[in-house]
């Protein structure tokens, strides 16, 4: 019989722990409520990319600044 006790776990730990699964909850939740809304529309949830379409570029600030915009 195994009588060492479980290691004492901190505050900050089990705060962090019960952060992040609400976090997954939060992001399933999200994807439902996205699905449910683009089946109303008829449409695909993640969108998907025509075949054989380029990469699309990444759109944000910092490539538009080394672009000269």
């Amino acid at each position: 019989m195994n009588l060492d006790p479980k290691p004492v776990r901190s505050l900050r730990e089990i705060e962090m722990e019960v952060l992040e699964e609400g976090r997954e909850w939060t992001r399933r939740r999200l994807e439902q409520r996205l699905q449910e809304e683009v089946n109303r529309h008829g449409g695909v949830f993640p969108p998907q990319r025509p075949k054989g379409a380029p990469p699309q570029a990444p759109n944000d600030a910092s490539a538009q600044r080394r672009r000269g915009r």
